[in-house]
Parts: C-alpha cells; sequence; structure tokens
C-alpha cells in the first residue's frame, strides 16, 4: 500500500467517525426526550418513566381505594416495569441508525494485519426479581445475601404499608 491510499483510506475513516460522532449526539438528544407510561390493575395505577428509566410520575385511578395496600405497591411495580421495557424499546429503535454505521466501519484487523477484533460482551439483564426472592439471592459471584438471609419462621410478612409478602 503506497503512503497516498493509506491517507486516503484514514481519511475515509475519520469521515465515518465523524458521521458516527454526530449520529451519537443526536441519539442522545432524542434519547434524553424519550418517556414512557404504563398501567397496571385495570388503569388504577399508571407509571412514567424517563430515559433514565426514573420514575418521573405515578397517578392513580379515582377508584383505587378498591385495592389494597399491597396490591397498590404490586401494581406500582408491575406498570413501572412495563414502562422500562418500553424505553428499552425505543432506545433499541434509536439506536439502529448507529449499528448500521458502525457495520460499516472497518474493523481492527481489517486496518492492520494480524491484529484481532476487539470484542464487547453483551450486558447482563438485572433481575427483576424482588429482593428477598430465591431467584434473586442467586447470584454467580457470590455477591448475594448471606445465609439465613430470610427468617425461618416468615416473621418478615405481614399486613401492612410494608408488607413484602407479595
Amino acid at each position: 500500500m503506497t503512503n497516498e491510499q493509506a491517507k486516503a483510506e484514514l481519511a475515509a475513516i475519520m469521515d465515518g467517525v465523524r458521521e458516527q460522532m454526530r449520529t451519537i449526539a443526536r441519539i442522545q438528544q432524542q434519547r434524553a426526550e424519550l418517556t414512557a407510561s404504563a398501567t397496571a390493575r385495570g388503569k388504577k395505577v399508571t407509571v412514567t418513566v424517563n430515559a433514565d428509566n426514573t420514575v418521573i410520575d405515578v397517578k392513580f385511578s379515582a377508584d383505587i381505594d378498591e385495592l389494597s395496600y399491597s396490591e397498590i405497591a404490586k401494581a406500582v411495580v408491575e406498570a413501572t416495569q412495563r414502562a422500562v421495557r418500553q424505553i428499552s424499546e425505543k432506545t433499541t429503535d434509536l439506536m439502529s441508525p448507529l449499528d448500521i454505521q458502525r457495520s460499516r466501519m472497518p474493523k481492527l484487523s481489517d486496518l492492520v494485519e494480524g491484529l484481532t477484533d476487539i470484542e464487547i460482551p453483551n450486558p447482563v439483564a438485572a433481575s427483576t426479581e424482588r429482593p428477598a426472592t430465591a431467584a434473586r439471592r442467586q447470584v454467580f459471584d457470590g455477591s448475594g445475601p448471606p445465609p439465613g438471609w430470610d427468617e425461618p419462621d416468615g416473621t418478615r410478612r405481614g399486613k401492612s404499608v410494608t408488607d413484602s409478602s407479595w
């Protein structure tokens, strides 16, 4: 490869990188404006989250008193999880132009002979299980709660606002 060819390839790569940066800036702005709302329990509970999965609004219908505190808590969690899934889908849709641009860019092995490509591991999904459930405690790196976390006689369960029995 001649020096002129190398310069031309580098210029093309830099143009591609600049295009990706513009795309990233546009996607970041659009993502910052995303919100999603979801309902639960026959639309008695509505939760709205932003693109960072932060709850920004919770609304209860006029007939919310038909539900117990425990049912309201469950409904808030269900609606929040639905809204978060919607945000995830919207974010994936927003990212698709960037993924297309990235697929057109040369790999490291295309640029430098013998160089291996960098593989980015896929993210591990966080559990949506309640904190005290067995599924939540099964952490592969040993960072789960210590043995004996749950009281064997179930004394933590109650009928109050903080009822964890659901």
